[in-house]
């Protein structure tokens, strides 16, 4: 097992199954062969994938194998605990990290136990890696510098291999100058000429403990700092936090404040779509709720605008509202909102919840500015961010994960997450924000994770771990003779109906305090109640009879209530003959308009304007349209347009499931033809003899031609060349793991490239860095460096000469 793609070709299929359902890009699109397989796995792109979403420690590792191979060689598992500065108690997590890092295919073991990092990684990981600056050997540019890629070239070793005989006749300003770039990062700025710093820098430069990098900055090397690292490649080993300093809160206490924030949320989704019912605010041009219209729903709600948004967008993500899809459109509830206000509390509560959970919708971005300095929006189609789901998971997981009761700070939160994938570690912003929509669903009670919210996270029953979280429900109310009445607890279904139809609550707690007034009655008697319906409905829910104060106020609104009264109508006929209206409004065929007389000379009906005339010029009759000053208008068609938007399509992220992993892997077992097998390399001294077929070109695809046409070939260079070893490929996908490995394993490579007169010539040549299509090597025999496009080049092959 001398490669990486050999060591996945002698995976097991248990463990390619693993490997595709971690790393789901290797298997999308369906990979030919187990070559085409180790290509992908080892492409730039889907390195950095895999290390998107590895943990601190998994990368300390893999900073530490690609620093210690380039140095003193493969190193083995406790090396590697020896570089990153494990005690004894840090083994298990070191060996759980390293054991991540080789399932994900980030490192290879060969047969000895050594590891190595898979071709491109050390490219994937960057140029500064574990805060050191390239080594001799790391592909780069030629001259150093901050920000770039080259590799700083390591002065002459001191003696003994430490530069402390060396610092020992240092001037006093060398030391602070090599502890501020020993850990990291290796490159400073040069001080000011003539200061004490300055004299210090050239003294290091001198004796070869820091090297130019540019005209204003200088590198520590490699080499220097890890001699003054002791041989460690990291301070300490970056183990996950704990949440041993965060407050515990009761259970009952939690259970207690998660139930009342549930049940809060729930009235006010309610109450949102009872006042959208009754005035459906319109839908802006660019899509989206108006600041006026968020800022009425706050105050109709009595809450802020950043939680009437998160309510908004909530109702909205669990299909509550939508935009009606008129004229002129407006945001209304949908029939699903009927059927979830029938429900009790704990279903509705979690359909909003699991809604939330699952949405991409960035509430907490409404009222900022984008990039164009446009405010943002409730409802704003450009709110949708794909990874916030992920986040609220990886939010509620990392609560889950602490001890029970647990309330962490967003600061520690924030710090778990960054330990967790600390390539993409979420902002501080979006962290509080998520743990503020949390608090405000349920969630989380006195900021710690509910019961109904780990039963949420798990996909286990929220309805039943919220129903047994909530106070049992209070069908009965104190009325009071000051017009206020007392519900001492949750109130119920029924009696909630009716205290939002006839009451207004002044405070909620382990009781509601509500209060009557002349217009909470009168609210209950436009909704259609009479006075004796509604005092019969106080009646069986009162502790007792209803008060006389409260009674008298009933019965005086009542008497108030429908003694001045409004209509509508879509359009009017004026004429200055009562005859004739008189006439069109006993026309029968006239009825379906509802053409009814308002004064011997006005005539209104439903039907709009341009219907009403219609129907008068087919009876004969000459009417004109007039403006709301009595002026003519002369009917002239309006021009219409409407504005073209964007079609977007969210995209499908399919996570391949073990079975589909499986029979990925199934298939490519059977599409490994025999020469895709292990081939081993001939032993020391011996020459591999190629077959009749590959003996010239390595593709595959029968003898070549006579050398003459092979186009021109490099100075020095024989006919055929030094004898070749098997494993030469012409497929494009095999071919670049060649060159990546060969590459890592500072190899040559016979290199069968087509130029631009679609003629080929063959060079031997040394792969240094393969990345963005581009082949970048370097030609021995020409003393020249070199830089190809992968698609010019038609076939790889591995070098090796007789007798080495």
């Amino acid at each position: 097992m001398a490669t990486f793609t050999g060591y996945l070709r002698a995976r097991s299929d248990d463990e390619l199954v693993a490997l595709l359902v971690r790393r789901p890009d290797l298997a999308t699109p369906h990979p030919a062969t187990l070559a085409s397989l180790a290509a992908r796995a080892t492409s730039r792109s889907s390195l950095d994938r895999a290390l998107t979403w590895v943990d601190a420690l998994v990368l300390q590792v893999l900073e530490a194998v690609t620093v210690l191979a380039s140095t003193t060689g493969a190193p083995r598992p406790e090396d590697i605990r020896a570089a990153v500065g494990a005690g004894p108690d840090d083994a298990p997590a070191l060996t759980r990290a390293i054991g991540d890092a080789v399932a994900l295919a980030l490192l290879w073991p060969d047969e000895h136990g050594a590891l190595h990092p898979a071709p491109g990684l050390v490219d994937a990981l960057g140029p500064s890696v574990a805060g050191l600056a390239p080594g001799p050997d790391d592909a780069g540019d030629e001259t150093p510098g901050p920000g770039s890629g080259g590799a700083a070239t390591d002065p002459a070793a001191p003696a003994g291999g430490s530069p402390s005989p060396v610092l020992a006749d240092a001037p006093p300003g060398a030391g602070p100058v090599l502890d501020a770039l020993t850990w990291g990062p290796p490159v400073g700025v040069m001080p000011p000429p003539g200061s004490t710093a300055a004299d210090a820098v050239a003294w290091l430069l001198e004796h070869g403990l820091l090297v130019r990098g540019d005209g204003r900055h200088v590198l520590l090397p490699r080499s220097v700092a890890l001699a003054l690292r002791g041989g460690r490649t990291h301070r300490a080993p970056a183990l996950a936090p704990t949440a041993a300093d965060a407050p515990v809160r009761d259970t009952q206490v939690v259970a207690a404040e998660s139930a009342r924030a549930a049940e809060h949320t729930v009235r006010l989704v309610r109450q949102l779509l009872t006042r959208w019912e009754q005035s459906p605010p319109a839908v802006l041009r660019a899509g989206g709720l108006g600041a006026r219209d968020l800022r009425r729903t706050a105050q109709g709600l009595d809450v802020d605008d950043a939680h009437a948004a998160w309510l908004v967008e909530t109702a909205a993500s669990a299909g509550l509202l939508a935009d009606d899809g008129e004229e002129s459109p407006a945001f209304v509830p949908t029939l699903e909102a009927d059927v979830w206000s029938a429900q009790d509390v704990p279903p509705r509560w979690a359909e909003l919840a699991r809604a939330w959970l699952g949405s991409t919708r960035t509430p907490w971005l409404v009222g900022g500015r984008d990039e164009r300095g446009a405010l943002r929006a409730a409802l704003d189609p450009e709110l949708t961010r794909p990874w916030v789901p992920r986040l609220r998971r990886a939010v509620l997981d990392v609560l889950a994960s602490a001890p029970v009761g647990a309330a962490l700070p967003a600061e520690d939160v924030h710090a778990a997450l960054q330990w967790r994938t600390p390539r993409s570690a979420p902002p501080m912003s979006a962290v509080e924000a998520v743990l503020t929509d949390a608090t405000r669903l349920g969630v989380l009670g006195a900021g710690a994770l509910s019961s109904a919210g780990r039963a949420l996270l798990a996909g286990g029953d929220a309805v039943a771990a919220l129903t047994a979280d909530l106070p049992a429900p209070v069908e009965e109310i104190l009325l009071q003779g000051d017009l206020t009445g007392v519900v001492p607890g949750r109130p119920g279904a029924d009696l909630e109906d009716l205290l939002d139809l006839a009451a207004v609550v002044e405070s909620r707690g382990g009781a509601v305090t509500v209060r009557f007034t002349a217009e909470s009655v009168l609210r209950a008697l436009d909704a259609g109640t009479t006075a004796d319906d509604l005092l019969a409905r106080l009646g069986a829910a009162a502790r007792g009879r209803v008060p006389q104060p409260l009674e008298y106020l009933v019965r005086d609104v009542a008497r108030r209530h429908g003694r001045l009264r409004a209509g509508a109508a879509s359009s009017y006929v004026r004429s200055d003959d009562p005859a004739l209206l008189a006439g069109l409004a006993d026309d029968p065929r006239l009825a379906s308009l509802g053409v009814r007389l308002l004064a011997p000379t006005v005539l209104v009906a439903d039907a709009s304007p341009s219907e009403m005339l219609a129907v008068l010029r087919a009876r004969g009759l000459a009417p004109v349209a007039e403006d709301a000053r009595g002026s003519v208008v002369h009917a002239v068609a309006p021009e219409r347009r409407v504005r073209a938007r964007s079609r977007r399509t969210a995209p499908v992220h399919e996570r391949p499931q073990p079975d589909r992993a499986a029979a990925v892997v199934r298939s490519l077992r059977r599409g490994t033809p025999a020469d895709d097998l292990v081939t081993p390399r001939p032993p020391t001294g011996a020459t591999a003899t190629p077959s009749p077929a590959t003996a010239s070109s390595g593709t595959g695809r029968g003898p070549r031609r006579p050398d003459a046409a092979e186009g021109p070939r490099a100075a020095g260079t024989p006919g055929r060349g030094p004898t070749r070893a098997p494993g030469g490929t012409s497929e494009p996908g095999d071919l670049l793991v060649l060159l990546r490995e060969a590459a890592q394993a500072r190899a040559s490579v016979w290199v069968e490239m087509v130029g631009p007169d679609g003629r080929s010539q063959r060079r031997l040549v040394r792969p240094l860095k393969v990345e963005g299509g581009r082949l970048r090597a370097l030609d021995p025999q020409r003393e020249a460096e070199l830089t190809v496009a992968v698609h010019r080049i038609a076939g790889v092959e591995p070098a090796t000469t007789p007798g080495s």
